[in-house]
């Protein structure tokens, strides 16, 4: 009776435990969830703008000093650069990786998996790695330096390093694009008499040339707001990003740096609105009743793509390759003998084993805590009824991150965490900082790829635990989980590699105490230690590879347990 009467006091009239505990779990989660996004998203946002547009002193200047900015000739020049280096490398980038993907996809080369993870590789290592191989490649040393009339040191030096660098990123999008066709349509423009460049341009081009814009604005993105590679091989061809890394770490002028991120911002945000008005326009690429594609026999059509596919694999393991040699040579090129000096990072500048370990705790506590918090905000958005202001609000708030360049993005965290009448301000400089900031950087993706497994499931999952009066919250770890599980791996492994190799955010963020290893390479090399710089490249990149390898590895077992269901019954 005593313990009757303690719950009627604890809970209102009316109301079970379970009914509390949901409602505590989804209006709860919801509002922590949407204070999370404005607390890491928003507010930083916010304080570029207002550092941008002050005219307190000290600030930005105020509108007399963006009009003074975008009226110099010094800005017309570093714009100038930006533009030509972005364009350029999305020209080069995007037709190559459409054929790529075309090649994986749409033919019958042999071998498409190792292709495929070859391909995939620099997404695995921090962007200054290709600029870095490029030296020991073209530079006043490199081993094909009578290749070029004059030194790789910029506008070429930049563009191939960026093009090695965003190639990957611009697969991914088409590789999902081309994966998806009907069967029927090819079918029936053959029973037409249509050939295959006939069948290319009235099916397969646009059904794709969203995926191939898209691709385009992703590259030239990365690219404008990318000084990893310019730092390293951009010599006196400077770029705006460039810039306002030297103004805020260098120079510290962080008034001029907050109108330039503001201006790195137009491009990403013009990009984010032209790529989504396509998508509303663009119908489904795939009925229910589509039928699976398989690519017929063309000896022709294979050994032309299966050559070009070796020709960028080729050039990838090249550049890789190169990185990983240069760490191993002792002296460089007057001692070519191997040694691991340079992996002694303790006898170096740049932060040493300390940045090394940062890192993997970083990526670790990103992976675990983002891959929580992301998928848990994605169940509650698309799983649970009510509130629907709400829920729009933190759709709208998961969409900002990718309309928003890192280095913006971490110049926000710089205005906004260092302000000392800030309460938050004792967070600024510390691991849990960086690990907030690197959650918010790559939410975006991880939470579509969740909302995509999500949305395959029934509704009536939630409607049977209801009608059950078992707790959601315990129908979301008991059912929804195990079944979301492959999309859960592979946002913790996304995760974990993007926090291991990121720079653009983390490079205005980090102590003495919490130097990163990406942040070390740019160190190292600025202190003239190449071989140190590629050393530690070659580390972050042999470590993603091994995680990634790892997850892949311990997820089938765990999958073949959790996801027996999915399984035929034998005999069937």
């Amino acid at each position: 009776m005593d313990a009757v009467i303690k719950l009627d006091k604890t809970f209102p009239q009316g109301s079970s435990r379970g009914e509390l505990g949901d409602r505590l779990f989804v209006q709860g989660g919801k509002y922590l969830f949407l204070g999370l996004l404005v607390l890491a998203v928003l507010l930083p946002l916010l304080a570029i703008f207002w550092r941008g547009f002050s005219g307190e002193a000290g600030q930005g200047g105020g509108l007399v000093a963006a009009r003074e900015l975008l009226a110099s000739a010094n800005f017309h020049w570093l714009l100038g650069n930006s533009l030509k280096v972005s364009l350029s490398v999305a020209a080069i980038v995007v037709p190559s990786a459409y054929l790529f993907a075309y090649a994986l996809q749409r033919t019958l080369i042999p071998a498409k998996g190792l292709w495929r993870g070859i391909s995939l590789l620099p997404l695995l290592a921090p962007s200054m790695l290709p600029g870095i191989a490029l030296i020991y490649l073209f530079g006043n040393q490199g081993l094909f330096r009578d290749w070029l009339p004059d030194n790789i040191y910029g506008f070429w030096g930049i563009v191939l390093g960026q093009a090695i660098y965003t190639f990957p990123h611009a697969l991914m999008v088409l590789l999902s694009a081309l994966s998806m066709a009907d069967a029927r349509l090819f079918d029936a423009a053959a029973s037409m008499g249509a050939g295959p460049w006939k069948a290319f341009r009235s099916i397969t081009w646009p059904a794709t040339r969203q995926a191939a814009f898209a691709a385009f604005c992703l590259v030239f993105t990365l690219c404008i707001t990318d000084f990893g590679v310019p730092v390293v091989v951009g010599g006196d061809y400077q770029v705006l990003a460039l810039e306002a890394y030297k103004a805020v770490v260098g120079q510290q002028q962080f008034g001029r740096g907050a109108l330039i991120g503001m201006v790195l911002l137009l491009p990403a945000l013009l990009s984010f609105g032209v790529d989504a008005w396509l998508r509303r326009r663009q119908g489904e690429a795939m009925s229910g009743r589509a039928q699976v594609f398989h690519p017929a026999p063309h000896k022709v059509r294979d050994v032309c793509f299966l050559a070009l596919v070796l020709v960028v694999c080729a050039v990838l393991l090249l550049v890789l390759g190169m990185a990983v040699y240069s760490s191993l040579v002792k002296f460089w090129p007057y001692n070519l003998s191997l040694s691991l000096r340079h992996y002694a990072f303790e006898e170096t500048a740049g932060g040493g084993w300390l940045a090394y370990r940062n890192s993997l705790t970083l990526a670790t506590c990103t992976a675990i805590f983002g891959s929580a918090l992301i998928f848990t905000g994605a169940y509650l958005m698309e799983k649970t009824r009510g509130q629907q202001w709400l829920n729009q609000a933190l759709r709208l708030l998961s969409f900002v991150p990718m309309a928003v360049p890192g280095l913006v993005l971490g110049l926000g965290y710089v205005f906004f965490f260092n302000l000392p009448g800030n309460p938050l301000h004792v967070l600024y400089g510390s691991m849990t900082l960086l690990v907030i900031c690197s959650i918010a950087h790559f939410l975006t993706t991880a939470q579509m790829t969740a909302t995509t497994a999500l949305r395959q499931l029934d509704g009536e999952f939630e409607a049977a635990a209801l009608s059950l009066k078992a707790p959601l919250w315990r129908h979301y770890l008991r059912v929804t989980l195990p079944i979301c599980l492959p999309a859960l791996l592979d946002i913790i492994r996304y995760l974990f590699v993007s926090a291991m190799t990121t720079v653009s955010a983390a490079i205005f963020l980090y102590s003495p105490d919490s130097i990163l290893a990406a942040v070390a390479v740019l160190n190292m090399d600025d202190a003239g230690n190449v071989g140190g710089a590629a050393a530690m490249s070659t580390l972050i990149l042999l470590t993603s590879a091994a995680v990634s390898l790892l997850l892949a590895w311990a997820s089938r077992g765990v999958l073949r347990r959790s996801q027996a269901w999915r399984q035929g019954t034998p005999g069937n």
